[in-house]
């Protein structure tokens, strides 16, 4: 079974299938990380050793150069072909990274009081992908990678994910073969007629579920490091108690075409191995009742703004 992979080892892969992530270290240099946000704080348009000009807690910024992820981060481009059954099943437009990082800075006064993190109580559980309507085979976010591009400690701001929300989701997704809406931190029907979603018997909320959760993850790691889970992982930002900034990405990888769940040739890929096994099933015939489409985000706008503002920072128009 390993002589097919590029990359990842026996270990690694029990690891994604029990699990739903997998961590390549060192996956890209440090000199390349300090390359790349070198320019950080004048984008941000804050002073590094002047806390006071940290008025976000959390940014979201857009992108202004992109590399090849087979060059930057060849270590991690081999585990995500693993992962997906190779390189001919991914999206081209899946093989290149961007500079747009979200940055955790904390808050002043957060974790005064030295309490443990309680995984429940954070208000930002999500499934990514607002740019779609979600089926369970969906394949315009085939993985969720997060590139590490500062030293991330415990009770650092690291995400948070929960691996027992994935099965929670997949069953959600496979009884909806009608699709659902990203509506914020939910899932509704795409059919739903209801004025108030909440009205709806599918609506399905992230901040709810989560509350039956019992296997949470704080991602930490280092420059370099690169966290690949399972597009349907649960997660959500974390508070960051140390106020060292905490630095990273979050590229989509699509694929060409949707997971397949009932192959005839049993060739499936981890992450299908993966949903299968969150639904319990050795194989699952799904077929989308409506038609797949694309969403325009309502982050969009605000990107391009932010867009503007950070080239007029960094002198880049007139």
């Amino acid at each position: 079974m390993i002589a097919k992979y590029k990359y990842l080892n026996e270990d690694q892969i029990n690891h994604f299938l029990e699990h739903g992530y997998v961590i390549i270290k060192a996956a890209f240099s440090r000199e390349k990380a300090a390359e790349w946000t070198q320019n950080i704080w004048v984008r941000l348009g804050m002073d590094p050793k002047d806390r006071s000009t940290w008025n976000q807690e959390r940014i979201h910024m857009p992108s202004h150069r992109r590399e090849e992820v087979e060059s930057f981060a060849p270590k991690a481009w081999d585990a995500i072909q693993d992962l997906l059954g190779g390189t001919e099943r991914i999206d081209e437009k899946s093989s290149t990274w961007g500079d747009s990082f979200i940055v955790n800075l904390g808050l002043d006064g957060v974790g005064e009081d030295l309490k443990s993190i309680v995984p429940q109580d954070l208000d930002n559980w999500h499934v990514d992908g607002d740019f779609f309507v979600h089926y369970l085979d969906s394949p315009e976010q085939a993985l969720l990678v997060i590139p590490i591009y500062s030293n991330i400690e415990p009770r650092g701001g690291g995400t948070m994910i929960s691996p027992d929300g994935l099965s929670m989701i997949a069953r959600y997704l496979a009884a909806h073969p009608e699709g659902v809406l990203p509506t914020g931190l939910s899932f509704t029907p795409s059919t739903s007629t209801f004025s108030n979603p909440k009205e709806d018997p599918g609506y399905w909320s992230h901040l709810k579920e989560i509350k039956r959760c019992t296997q949470f993850v704080e991602l930490t790691g280092e420059i370099g490091d690169v966290v690949l889970m399972h597009p349907l992982m649960l997660h959500s930002a974390s508070k960051n108690y140390t106020r060292v900034p905490r630095i990273i990405t979050n590229p989509p990888v699509g694929l060409k075409e949707p997971f397949n769940f009932a192959r005839d040739d049993g060739d499936y890929s981890l992450v299908e191995q993966k949903t299968l096994k969150a639904l319990g099933a050795h194989r699952f015939a799904f077929e989308p009742t409506t038609e797949r489409k694309r969403i325009v985000p309502a982050r969009a706008a605000a990107q391009n703004k932010v867009l503007e503002a950070e080239k007029q920072r960094l002198g880049l128009v007139g």
